[in-house]
């Protein structure tokens, strides 16, 4: 995701760079898996732990704190580590993390450990883009990152739902050994397939890092992100309490729901890259408007199981659709206004997308405790009209830039 060019004078970088990027998706699915997976479990350990679904909403939302603040801090303090050497140590991390939830009894034992997993999601997303931008030739970098990213969706469709089975089953802790040993395979993975002479990334000066907390535009765009992106996670952390309180749907059938929710996911990451690629802020602006009018259907749909299995399909549509779109936003903004710091840039970014799931499970587990779970999709809708709104304000700023 760095801006400036090079040639890559090792043939043998290229013709494995394929296998390389193979490797960080297989590691971005163990990563992806662990960030959303307790979606499916909060009723499992809430009851186990004998805590409030809402506490056991801190799962997601406190795993989301430690990305927002692992990534753009970590990225620039290991700016002067090896590449292949600081990929390897954070799923080393990531290992760990799972293991100390896969064996915690306690509930405070088990958000440490959700906490310093979260650490090595932020800065893995941040270098893993940079290093899939570099093992490929220039005119491929978008879908080198658009692959390594494939993992994070593959695991909302697969990883999820299965995470949730293997929960269901055979208890929720055996869903992190589970995710312990993705990091494994990842970690094997990345030792034998992602070359050793990565190209060292520039340290970017903390001056111009913070160029970029003061370009209104670049703030602007993670406003959105945070809004646009985390007003789903108001319903979707409580996506299975819902399911099973609301609309009446069995726990063994919760786990197909996430399949299907997954399944659009996927659609919608697809469809929304393709919508992105010739006007991103045009684009994001629509998605968000559907996803706001999907929130609000689903907050009278959900009572109903058939209308609130197809608004859910829906909701997962559009859910995920603007993340290509937000990603492609902020990496051509920077580029614009702040070419020295893409890197940083696209870890804010990150750190956006995290914020919004913060804010978005935080304020999901208030209305849970006072008004009830039935208005959690609505009050999320208000948040994506945020983003409608934000988005609306960057597009003008941006057209009047160019007239």
């Amino acid at each position: 995701m760095s801006s400036h060019t090079h040639t890559m004078s090792q043939p043998k970088v290229k013709s494995s760079g394929n296998l390389a990027l193979l490797a960080l998706a297989i590691s971005a699915f163990g990563i992806g898996t662990t960030e959303f997976v307790p979606v499916g479990l909060l009723s499992s350990i809430a009851d186990d732990l004998s805590i409030s679904i809402t506490l056991a909403g801190l799962l997601i939302s406190g795993y989301a704190i430690g990305v927002a603040v692992g990534a753009p801090v970590l990225t620039a303090l290991t700016g002067k580590m090896n590449r292949k050497t600081l990929l390897m140590s954070l799923m080393v991390v990531f290992i760990v993390g799972n293991l100390v939830a896969g064996i915690s009894t306690s509930f405070g034992l088990l958000l440490v450990a959700r906490f310093i997993t979260a650490f090595s999601h932020g800065i893995f997303f941040s270098i893993g883009s940079t290093i899939a931008a570099d093992l490929v030739p220039e005119h491929k970098r978008a879908s080198a990152i658009a692959f390594m990213f494939t993992g994070l969706t593959v695991a909302t469709v697969t990883g999820v739902p299965l995470g949730t089975f293997i929960g269901q089953a055979f208890g929720w802790r055996a869903t992190f050994l589970g995710v312990a040993l993705l990091g494994l395979i990842g970690i094997i993975a990345s030792a034998i397939l992602v070359p050793k002479d990565l190209k060292e990334a520039p340290p970017s000066k903390f001056s111009k890092q913070l160029k970029i907390l003061t370009n209104g535009r670049l703030l602007l765009a993670f406003a959105i992100t945070a809004l646009g992106y985390g007003g789903t996670f108001v319903a979707f952390t409580y996506l299975a309490p819902l399911l099973e309180d609301v609309t009446g749907l069995s726990p063994k059938f919760v786990g197909v729901i996430l399949l299907v929710y997954g399944v659009a996911v996927a659609i919608g990451n697809m469809v929304g890259g393709k919508a992105s690629d010739q006007n991103p802020l045009k684009a994001l602006f629509w998605m968000f408007v559907f996803q706001a009018i999907i929130l609000f259907i689903m907050a009278f749909a959900i009572p109903f199981k058939v209308a609130g299995i197809i608004t859910i399909f829906f909701m997962g549509l559009f859910a995920f659709m603007n993340v290509p779109g937000l990603q492609v936003l902020v990496v051509n903004l920077a580029e614009k206004y702040v070419p020295s710091a893409v890197n940083v840039a696209s870890a804010l970014n990150i750190a956006a997308f995290n914020v919004g799931i913060a804010i978005g499970s935080f304020v999901g587990g208030l209305i849970v405790d006072s008004i009830g779970l039935i208005h959690t999709p609505w009050i999320g809708g208000i948040m994506v009209v945020g983003a409608v709104a934000l988005t609306g304000c960057l597009r003008s700023m941006e057209r009047k830039a160019i007239e």
